[in-house]
């Protein structure tokens, strides 16, 4: 699927990761668009808002253009998310721990679909991005992604405009992007310029060659869609020297569907202990908190791990969801 608008001009034309939190300083439960991370893999352009719309086409019975003031006119739908950086796709299974809770405002994709009429042969949605260039020294005329047309039942999916009750700032994606709640945000095609439905799923760079993972016991690959259960550490810090006694561990945890259970180490992963998990807002990540009598002097490897209601959990290491571990000092 080829681009149907002049191609903007791109800022740098060059990859842009800058990463933000370390997990110790994601103390708020609402992450600020200031330290919300940024990963564009050709760059960021410069999109022109007085001309922007979106297309939506393809297997619909009536395709629409809507304007940002268009989009703004339909009812606006606020969702509350995490929002899980994949990492590298050229190193799949280097953790990042980049990963923010936000609310997302915009209009519902569901609703805007169902004003285009979905065909029956439909399958799958095709989101192409303004942005374009080079990535792993190949050319692409614009990042494109695609979703099963089946994740709609979820019912939240979104056109954002608004990251945090303001407008998306260029580096998040203005004037809108998408938003697939619940997926890597490697899937939330930023500068969206087009939502195509087909058949099939698209084939492009970023679809089905990179942001694929091997299946366990399998020849075959799986698209990185759903966010897998992952948790991390905000207290202790790394490196910190605790006095004797009672301690919080506590951290957030997150995946796709809710998280079902959180277990906490603080032997390097040999033994473990349930903490506490608050329920689930919306899609928001969890807080969950484990007492840790700190009553032996010493060097200690802290460790948590995340589990969903259908049992997956976080693998020790190599994986992007590989479990946090944290060394602290019992003074």
């Amino acid at each position: 699927m080829g681009r149907d608008t002049s191609k903007p001009r791109m800022k740098s034309g060059k990859l842009v990761a800058d990463y933000k939190l370390a997990p110790s300083e994601m103390t708020e439960r609402v992450t600020p668009a200031a330290n919300l991370f940024v990963l564009a893999h050709m760059g960021i352009p410069e999109v022109e808002l007085s001309g922007w719309s979106v297309t939506i086409d393809g297997l619909v019975e009536r395709p629409l253009a809507l304007s940002l003031e268009q989009l703004r006119r339909r009812p606006k739908r606020v969702i509350e998310a995490v929002h899980k950086c994949a990492g590298s796709p050229l190193k799949p299974t280097v953790p990042t721990r980049q990963v923010a809770n936000v609310r997302w405002g915009g209009a519902d994709l569901q609703n805007l679909l169902g004003e285009a009429g979905i065909k029956a042969d439909a399958t799958h949605l095709w989101a192409s991005g303004l942005d374009h260039g080079s990535f792993a020294g190949e050319a692409q005329d614009c990042y494109l992604k695609d979703v099963p047309l089946s994740r709609l039942a979820a019912a939240d999916l979104l056109i954002a405009y608004e990251l945090n009750g303001a407008p998306l700032s260029e580096r998040h994606g203005a004037p809108a992007r998408l938003v697939v709640p619940g997926f890597y945000g490697t899937n939330s095609v930023k500068w969206l310029r087009r939502i195509h439905l087909a058949a099939r799923r698209a084939d492009s760079l970023f679809t089905n060659r990179l942001y694929n993972d091997p299946v366990p016991g399998a020849a075959s690959r799986q698209p990185v869609w759903a966010i897998a259960p992952e948790s991390v550490i905000v207290s202790p810090r790394p490196g910190g020297v605790l006095p004797g006694g009672p301690t919080e561990v506590w951290g957030w945890a997150w995946s796709d569907g809710a998280v079902r259970g959180v277990e906490v180490s603080v032997d390097g992963g040999r033994t473990w202990h349930a903490a506490d998990v608050e329920a689930r807002r919306q899609r928001s990540w969890q807080r969950f908190s484990y007492r840790w009598l700190a009553d032996v002097p010493g060097d200690f490897e802290l460790c948590s791990r995340a589990a969903d209601a259908d049992g997956q959990g976080q693998p020790m290491a190599d994986a992007r969801n590989a479990v946090h571990k944290v060394r602290v000092t019992v003074a």
